[in-house]
């Protein structure tokens, strides 16, 4: 790998996090996840540590057996659009469905958010994997999941399309001629396809960054051609360097494939670190944390991935049940790995439960520990970076002053940010803007 590659950070801001019950814990501020100084705190946090964006999650539907999280928690553009005002380099990632959104919406939040943060926006593309969300948009059934990602591709080339709807230099403003714009450098997308007609052109010029840079998340093979078709970056998750080895050749190869550049997606696998100032500490840490979770919540939990199957009628301490294909039409590459993990190690439902509850991080241990692993990963293309999530007490701020430093020091991690757009702090170009070459689609207004 070329020495001038820097590691890439972001974090994932979770309000009281993404456990069951770790919201019990002393240190956690019970009412977190609606508390706007909280998520500016975190915010200002990374933006110490020179991460490159913060993540905000979301979801469309919940029930009663919702992680406490789920149940009362911001809309991600909103919030994200706080925090634009409350920092000043770091990337501002937040997550909104394709399925149950318009283009033409989507367009307008997510530039508007890129002009207010001046290039700091980007989208994590997602298909909303619940059944419950289809019945809170006028739908009864989750769409299979080819579908949900055909339609995704549409959704996703209709936002570019109307994010370039204007060139650049088309607003001369010019007061003593009187022309505030230039007709010529305005273009109508006029997209009529299976999912969405839309006309455009948008009512907002591109911003500094060109627009938002387009994050993805699924793992599956369908996601997998997606990201490689059409994201900047892809998060992730993988237990062990040689499946994060497979993932990023597969996604850089499929990129290559598409007819970009390798280096045109990065690639952050998603994990939770424990810091302490030794290993035997930081297992206690896990196993203290993972005490709150009471054993029924943690059967529950598991089943959220499996569209909400009920194991409680199944024995804790037998092997993992074979269920056969449920939840394939949800969580495919998530159920797929769990079903892996109880077959190849044996596992009981108890500890299969147990570890998708609360998962044992492979980063845990003392800084230099979880420093050598990061830089292990990094150099042997596992990882272009990493998405740091932290449901356990203070381990961000470890990780910030413990972890960062050491990898500051060994050359692999900017000691300042280098730009002002989370293209730049990513090393991702400006997009070209499809009409800028030619102007034969322009309008007369």
């Amino acid at each position: 790998m070329a020495n001038h590659k820097k590691i890439k950070f972001g974090a994932i801001i979770h309000g009281i996090g993404g456990t069951t019950d770790g919201w019990r814990h002393p240190s956690v501020q019970a009412d977190a996840s609606v508390s706007l100084p909280f998520y500016k705190e975190r915010a200002q946090l990374a933006e110490k540590g020179k991460f490159s964006f913060v993540f905000i999650a979301d979801g469309l539907s919940i029930t009663e057996k919702s992680l406490p999280h789920f149940l009362n928690r911001f809309e991600p553009i909103t919030l994200l659009t706080a925090l634009a005002g409350a920092t000043e380099k770091i990337g501002l990632v937040g997550t909104l469905s394709t399925s149950y959104s318009e283009p033409f919406n989507v367009a307008r939040q997510f530039l508007s958010l890129d002009h207010l943060s001046l290039g700091r926006a980007g989208w994590n593309v997602v298909t909303s994997p619940s059944a419950g969300a289809a019945q809170n948009f006028n739908g009864d059934e989750l769409p299979a999941h080819q579908t949900r990602y055909k339609k995704a591709a549409e959704h996703l080339e209709v936002v570019k399309g109307l994010w370039d709807s204007w060139e650049d230099g088309a607003f001369i403003r010019n007061k003593e001629t009187g022309q505030f714009f230039d007709s010529k450098k305005l273009h109508a997308l006029n997209h009529k396809g299976e999912f969405f007609s839309v006309k455009g052109p948008l009512n907002l010029e591109r911003s500094d960054q060109g627009y938002p840079v387009i994050f993805q998340a699924g793992s599956s093979e369908t996601g997998r051609n997606f990201a490689a078709e059409s994201a900047d970056a892809v998060f992730t998750g993988h237990d062990t360097l040689e499946e994060a080895r497979g993932f990023y050749k597969d996604i850089k190869d499929k990129a290559v494939h598409n007819g970009r550049k390798a280096d045109d997606v990065l690639i952050f696998p998603g994990i939770s670190p424990i810091i302490a100032d030794s290993v035997e500490e930081a297992q206690k840490i896990y196993e203290d944390f993972i005490r709150l979770v009471p054993i029924d919540h943690a059967i529950t939990y598991l089943g959220r991935f499996f569209d909400h199957f009920d194991f409680s009628a199944y024995p804790l301490d037998s092997p993992f049940p074979d269920i056969g294909d449920v939840g394939k039409e949800a969580f495919q590459s998530t159920t797929d790995k769990i079903k892996k993990m109880a077959k190849e190690n044996n596992l009981t439902l108890r500890q299969v439960a147990q570890q998708v509850a609360v998962p044992k991080s492979t980063f845990i241990g003392t800084p230099t520990i979880v420093a050598d692993k990061l830089q292990s990963w990094f150099e042997s293309e596992g990882a272009d970076g990493f998405i740091i999530h932290t449901d356990i007490p203070n381990q961000l701020e470890h990780f910030v002053e413990r972890v960062v430093p050491i990898l500051q020091d060994r050359g692999i991690y900017e000691k300042e940010y280098t730009g002002n757009t989370l293209r730049e702090h990513l090393g991702l170009l400006v997009p070209d803007n499809r009409n800028s070459k030619t102007n034969t689609s322009y309008i007369e207004l």
